[in-house]
C-alpha cells in the first residue's frame, strides 16, 4: 500500500473531544487510509450508502444511538454527507463524554458541510486527501522510478486504482463517466445533467487558460449563473479548482476572470478522450502546468499552508503562472515543461510586488518544491 501523507496529520489530531473530517473526491483512498489509521483499534464501520445505517444515524433519540456506538472505540462513518442530521448526532455523542473517537469521511462539502459545520463548531478537524501526491509516489517508487513515470502521471493522472491497474484508459473512462458527479447528480437534482458534462468537456479544452463565464454561457447557451453555480457544484466535488488572479486593483490588472484546473490530469484527459503520448500532443505545457499547479495545493494542504494562491497577468499579456502568498513572504513561479525554455518573470510584477522568490519550474527541477 501507498502510504498516504495525511496520516501522520490524522494521528496528530485524534481527540476524543473533536471528530476527524476526511473530506476528497471518490476513489482517492479515503476508506483505505481510514482502515489503516484505525488498524488494531476496537472499531464499528458505518457506510452512509446504506439505507439502514442511514436510518440509524438520522435518529437524534441519545440514548439509542449511545446503544449502537457503545461496544467500540472508534467510529467511522463513510460517505457520512448521505446521511440527515449527521452533524447533531455526532455532536449528541461528543458532548455525553463517550470518550469515543468518531471520524467522518465524505466524497462531497456539498451536503456534509451544511450537515456538520454549525453542529460541530470547534468539534471537529477538518482534512483534505487528494489523488496520489508527487511526493507519495517518490516515497514508494523511489525517486528514479517515479521520475521515469513522470510522462504517465500526465497522461494518466494519479488516482490509486490508475496508478497499480494495467487498464489505466478503462478505469479513468469510468471515473469520469458519471462516478465522481454522483453526488452532484443525487443531492443536489440539476435539471441539466448533460450540461455538467459539456461544461467540464469547455474546461477541460480550456484547461490553464482564463475563464470567462460570460463566454461559456454563450458556448452552452445558458445564463451566467447557471455556469457559475455549477463550477461551484464541481468544486465542492473535488473535481476542480480555480486559482483567483492578484492585485491590489491596478487599471491595467486582469481581477475579475479565475483560471479553472483539474484536480487529476487524467481525469482531464479522459474527459477530452486523449490519452496519446507527450510528443504527439499541443498541450503538453499546459498539461505540465495543472500536473505541478495540482501537485503545490496538495502539498501546501497537507503541511497546514494558511496562506492564499492565485496567479497574475495585466492586460498587456505579462502574466505570472501562480503565486504563493504566507505571511509577509510571496513566491512567484512560472512553469515551463521544457527547460531550456527560460522562464520570464515581468518587470511591471517583480517591481511592484517585490517577490521574496522568482521561481522557474521545469520537468528537471519541479520536485525541488513540493
Amino acid at each position: 500500500m501507498i502510504k498516504r501523507l495525511l496520516e501522520q496529520n490524522l494521528l496528530e489530531d485524534l481527540d476524543f473531544k473533536k471528530a476527524l473530517v476526511v473530506l476528497g473526491p471518490r476513489q482517492v483512498g479515503k476508506t483505505t487510509l481510514i482502515q489503516n489509521l484505525v488498524k488494531g483499534k476496537n472499531t464499528l464501520f458505518l457506510n452512509g450508502d446504506e439505507a439502514q445505517t442511514r436510518a440509524n444515524l438520522s435518529n437524534t433519540n441519545l440514548p439509542f444511538l449511545l446503544n449502537l456506538v457503545s461496544d467500540h472505540d472508534v467510529i467511522v462513518i463513510d460517505e457520512a454527507q448521505r446521511i440527515e442530521n449527521i452533524g447533531l448526532t455526532v455532536k449528541m455523542l461528543i458532548d455525553a463524554s463517550t470518550n469515543k473517537q468518531f471520524i467522518l469521511t465524505g466524497s462531497s462539502s456539498l451536503d456534509l458541510g451544511n450537515k456538520i459545520n454549525e453542529p460541530l463548531t470547534g468539534r471537529k478537524w477538518e482534512h483534505l486527501l487528494f489523488p496520489l501526491s508527487w511526493a507519495e509516489l517518490r516515497n514508494h517508487y523511489t525517486f528514479s522510478t517515479a521520475y521515469e513515470r513522470l510522462e504517465e502521471y500526465l497522461i494518466y493522472g494519479q488516482y490509486p486504482e490508475v496508478i497499480t491497474h494495467t487498464k489505466k484508459q478503462k478505469v479513468l473512462s469510468q471515473l469520469a463517466s458519471s462516478y465522481l458527479y454522483q453526488d452532484i447528480l443525487e443531492l443536489v437534482n440539476i435539471k441539466k445533467p448533460d450540461l455538467l458534462m459539456k461544461l467540464l468537456r469547455a474546461l477541460a479544452l480550456q484547461m490553464g487558460s482564463e475563464v470567462s463565464y460570460n463566454e461559456l454561457a454563450k458556448i452552452l447557451q445558458v445564463d451566467r449563473m447557471t455556469v457559475v453555480n455549477y463550477i461551484d457544484l464541481l468544486e465542492k466535488v473535488f473535481v476542480v479548482f480555480r486559482l483567483h488572479p492578484y492585485s491590489n486593483n491596478q487599471r491595467n490588472e486582469i481581477t475579475s476572470k479565475p483560471k479553472i484546473y483539474f484536480y487529476d490530469t487524467g481525469i482531464r484527459n479522459a474527459i477530452i478522450g486523449q490519452f496519446n503520448p507527450l510528443n504527439s500532443r499541443q498541450d503538453v505545457g499546459a498539461l505540465f502546468e495543472n500536473f505541478f499547479i495540482s501537485e503545490k495545493m496538495k502539498s501546501l494542504a497537507y503541511k497546514g499552508f494558511y496562506g492564499t494562491t492565485h496567479y497574475w497577468r495585466n492586460t498587456q499579456q505579462a502574466e505570472i503562472d501562480f503565486i504563493e502568498i504566507n505571511e509577509n513572504e510571496l513566491s512567484a513561479y512560472e512553469i515551463k515543461y521544457n527547460p531550456a525554455v527560460k522562464a520570464k518573470f515581468s518587470k511591471s510584477f517583480t517591481e511592484k510586488y517585490l517577490p521574496t522568490k522568482t521561481i522557474g519550474i521545469h520537468k528537471e527541477n519541479f520536485w525541488e518544491y513540493l
